[in-house]
């Protein structure tokens, strides 16, 4: 008796990047390192790091997919992956390129706004803290 496979579904904000049925294995990365998962595995929940994410289908073989940070939930067969961009492509130097260029640069920007913005929320709140004292 052939073994179930899983079924495979990655989310992008707002559309569907890839439905995939028929799924062997699947492994993501997460920041504490690259995980594995097949059918029989247990639920599990885990939130991935910017990467390449590769599943396995036998129609397609072996897919590798440039993915940004996001979330991962496997509840028996299904397989839910909600990621905010996602790039498809079959040169693995290419996508580890793209992962470095446009994931984890772009973090960096926005850790730079997020800054930014954290001050300009502290400097309000200290001058309305003020304005109320008065």
């Amino acid at each position: 008796m052939p073994s179930p496979l899983m079924h495979l579904k990655v989310l992008l904000p707002f559309q569907i990047f890839a439905e995939k049925t028929g799924v062997s294995r699947i492994v993501a990365e997460t920041r504490e390192g690259s995980f594995g998962l097949l059918p029989h595995r247990l639920d599990c929940v885990a939130a991935l790091a910017p990467g390449i994410l590769i599943y396995e289908t036998e129609a397609e073989g072996e897919v590798c997919v440039a993915v940004d940070e996001g979330v991962l939930v496997k509840t028996g067969l299904d397989v839910l992956i909600s990621v905010r961009r996602a790039i498809g492509g079959t040169d693995l130097a290419q996508l580890h390129d793209a992962v470095k260029k446009e994931f984890l640069i772009l973090d960096e920007d926005e850790q730079s706004v997020r800054q930014v913005v954290a001050k300009l929320e502290t400097g309000f709140l200290r001058r309305f803290a003020t304005f109320q004292h008065e």
